[in-house]
């Protein structure tokens, strides 16, 4: 009888600690980097995410179809508008923002593909713990297939792995992370952005923010 009761605890233990998709802090700030398969991008870039409130903050350069680009962006999804300009041309670009705000998240029906430490463990502060997850979901126009690795403490994201017949491969590493917002300001669109009228073209998603440079 003791050695059932034993069972059960044990097994009430290992269900109650498996791994379940999580969200992350609702204000982040940090850097990312993103590189792609067919269409030979590779960017850097500085971010505010502000779930709360449905506004992104982005601050890029990089390369797309071998042409180099700086792309400063911010995404007001409650608004539905997206500002896109240079402070060294003072020009802005005010675009509509059709698409709904996605929060960083593993989405309620990923599969955990297992945990793991990346790093050492062998000694404190070697390495860190961290769950794996893959699943489908809508990226744009078509469907995305992806695998998501995120902290176990904190959920906070560490790369993002996607693939799309249209683009191949989508690799998005996450580094520098803070929560909270260090500069709560950049979600304010410059002076210069005042006199901009609402172009209506093509929705706005992530890999068109690179086709339309300032």
């Amino acid at each position: 009888m003791r050695a059932f009761i034993l069972l059960l605890c044990l097994s009430v233990g290992c269900l109650a600690q498996r791994p379940k998709p999580c969200t992350s802090p609702s204000l982040f700030s940090g850097s990312f980097s993103v590189s792609s398969q067919r269409e030979q991008l590779m960017v850097y870039a500085r971010y505010s995410y502000d779930a709360l409130r449905q506004r992104v903050f982005v601050k890029e350069s990089g390369s797309f179809k071998n042409q180099t680009f700086h792309i400063s962006a911010i995404l007001l999804y409650r608004e539905g508008v997206m500002y896109q300009f240079s402070y060294r041309n003072r020009t802005c670009i005010k675009r509509p923002l059709s698409v709904d705000f996605q929060p960083l998240e593993v989405p309620k029906n990923a599969s955990l593909m297992g945990q793991v430490v990346l790093g050492a463990s062998s000694g404190p502060g070697q390495g860190v713990l961290v769950n794996s997850w893959a699943g489908e979901v809508w990226m744009g126009p078509a469907k995305a297939k992806y695998m998501s690795t995120v902290t176990v403490s904190g959920c906070i994201p560490l790369s993002n792995l996607f693939y799309t017949d249209q683009i191949g491969w989508l690799l998005t590493s996450f580094f520098n992370g803070v929560v909270g917002l260090v500069d709560p300001a950049q979600f304010i669109p410059p002076t210069f952005c005042k006199e901009a009228k609402l172009e209506m073209q093509e929705p706005v998603h992530f890999y068109n923010l690179f086709d339309n440079n300032v």
